[in-house]
């Protein structure tokens, strides 16, 4: 789980680790002028997260189906499957925490 949760920070605090063409058309919420630094949106940044997430989780099913069939390791199976497991715990954890935001700011007074 630590590899995954430093793998999205690592994005975060490296925003030229997310996709250019991502950054290329996005623009500073503050409409401040950025100092040479590209902007990236907390969409693209949670799209990016997402699509290795479910990267990691079909490599961690091919190695099992893999295993099944007698071409890959036990140890290469158990390592993918939980690399796997921590990926999926991770996006678990992420989800809580954003349907936890979600209801805080549903109960805010307008």
């Amino acid at each position: 789980m630590i590899s995954a949760a430093s793998s999205i920070s690592s994005m975060i605090d490296r925003p030229s680790a997310v996709s250019s063409a991502a950054t290329a058309n996005v623009k500073s919420i503050s409409g401040a002028p950025s100092n040479g630094v590209a902007q990236v949106s907390f969409l693209d940044t949670m799209t990016q997260v997402a699509s290795s997430s479910i990267d990691m989780l079909k490599a961690g099913e091919a190695a099992s189906i893999a295993g099944i069939q007698g071409k890959a390791s036990v140890q290469q199976v158990a390592e993918a499957v939980m690399a796997a497991e921590q990926t999926l715990q991770t996006a678990i954890a992420i989800r809580d925490k954003v349907v936890a935001a979600y209801q805080e700011i549903a109960r805010m007074a307008i």
